[in-house]
């Protein structure tokens, strides 16, 4: 039952989404713990043991969104595709609010989702069924291999699914150039930086 239904929620917070097609809507973001991926420059790593974040029920997840009137709910993690997502996203739902997912597209989705976006990761290949269903693909860019990579996923979503280059923060002074230089060059990629580490904010 939906009431019954709990997830390990690392931290909470109402702020602008920084990234992707919906970069500058205010969205609140959930963050699951718990992810079985183990990126190397992952930025939160303290998500990954789920055992260490406190469980809450969805309807105190869902009462948080509504307090502030929010109209986006952000499900990431972590690896947020790990847990079965569809007492959370119809709880929510029934509630007026978009559910969007940041996943790297390595579990089965399970939920109803107005949002997916997969960011693939190397450590853990994307399933076919996620490439399938993503909105957004997110390509991180961490060195110049990464663009011959995020062409061989691209290949594998729908024409519908927009394609984003991201600098991997700490390369940003680096590789942001080059990206720019590459979609100008394939114009079918458009970019993604992380305005909210820009504009400090979380």
């Amino acid at each position: 039952m939906i009431q019954e239904a709990t997830f390990p929620v690392m931290e909470h917070f109402y702020t602008l989404q920084g990234e992707g097609r919906y970069t500058g809507n205010a969205a609140y973001f959930i963050r699951l713990g718990g992810c079985d991926v183990g990126c190397v420059w992952c930025d939160v790593k303290e998500s990954w043991d789920a055992s260490i974040h406190p469980h809450f029920q969805v309807l105190e997840i869902v009462t948080w969104v509504k307090k502030v009137n929010a109209s986006i709910a952000v499900i990431t993690g972590g690896e947020p595709a790990m847990y079965d997502l569809s007492p959370l996203c119809t709880a929510l739902q029934e509630n007026g609010i978009r559910v969007h997912i940041e996943t790297s597209g390595s579990h089965p989705l399970r939920g109803s989702f107005d949002w997916i976006t997969v960011s693939p990761k190397k450590f853990k290949a994307p399933l076919k069924e996620s490439m399938d269903l993503a909105h957004e693909l997110k390509v991180v860019v961490f060195n110049k291999t990464d663009f011959k990579w995020a062409e061989t996923h691209a290949l594998l979503v729908g024409k519908q699914c927009s394609l984003y280059l991201q600098p991997e923060w700490s390369k940003q002074e680096q590789m942001t150039p080059l990206i720019i230089d590459y979609i100008k060059a394939n114009p079918n990629w458009q970019l993604s930086l992380q305005t909210h580490k820009y504009i400090n904010i979380p």
